[in-house]
């Protein structure tokens, strides 16, 4: 009994490995804030992308025929708003929703995906953004009669020049590391949205 009683004595004030315990405690909360600053750094990035890439859509909506393809057909002179959804591919306020439009600033001009940038093409939303698609995006065109013949727009013949907001939503922040080290699940973005005053509305003419 005595010898049991020795031996766990000597057990307890063993230190052998103690500093091979240490170094993989430490090197284990390093790692684990080394992925997180990777990961975080990650979602600052895909952040700035959305963005930009609302940014982009903005820009390219201005000069490009509008998701809701009948607003020529409305008077410089009526207020109304127009909410174009790529998720439910709609536009409410009377809107006439055109897929090509929305693809247009999704992807660009003559583009059905994501590709390469021509020469003399303006970026699109997915150049900043890869994996964005028409669900993320939602377009509207909002035009008050009295703001818009403030402007000089009244006998404008092309139709209306409407007040433009793109917005990007249902995007997440993806975390590679944490999501495999901790199991978490990728985040909520933020709605990211850009207002512009329409141009021309048309693509045929940039």
């Amino acid at each position: 009994m005595s010898s049991v009683r020795a031996r766990l004595l000597g057990l307890c004030r063993a230190r052998d490995g103690a500093v091979m315990v240490e170094f993989s405690l430490i090197v284990s909360l390093l790692l684990l804030v080394t992925c997180g600053m990777v990961d975080f750094s990650l979602a600052l990035y895909q952040y700035n992308g959305a963005s930009k890439a609302a940014e982009l859509g903005g820009r390219l909506a201005a000069v490009s025929d509008p998701v809701a393809s009948n607003i020529s057909t409305q008077s410089p002179m009526d207020a109304f708003s127009m909410v174009c959804s790529g998720a439910t591919a709609a536009c409410s306020g009377g809107g006439i929703y055109s897929a090509t439009a929305m693809q247009t600033l999704v992807y660009g001009r003559g583009k059905v995906a994501c590709g390469a940038v021509a020469s003399g093409q303006l970026a699109a939303m997915c150049d900043a953004y890869p994996g964005l698609t028409p669900s993320n995006v939602t377009v509207t065109y909002q035009q008050s009669g009295y703001a818009t013949s403030g402007l000089g727009y009244a006998g404008r013949s092309g139709g209306p020049v409407p007040t433009i907001t793109v917005e990007v939503t249902g995007v997440n922040f993806d975390f590679y590391f944490l999501n495999s080290l901790l199991g978490l699940a990728p985040m909520a973005m933020p709605t990211m949205r850009t207002t512009v005053t329409g141009e021309d509305l048309s693509t045929a003419g940039n």
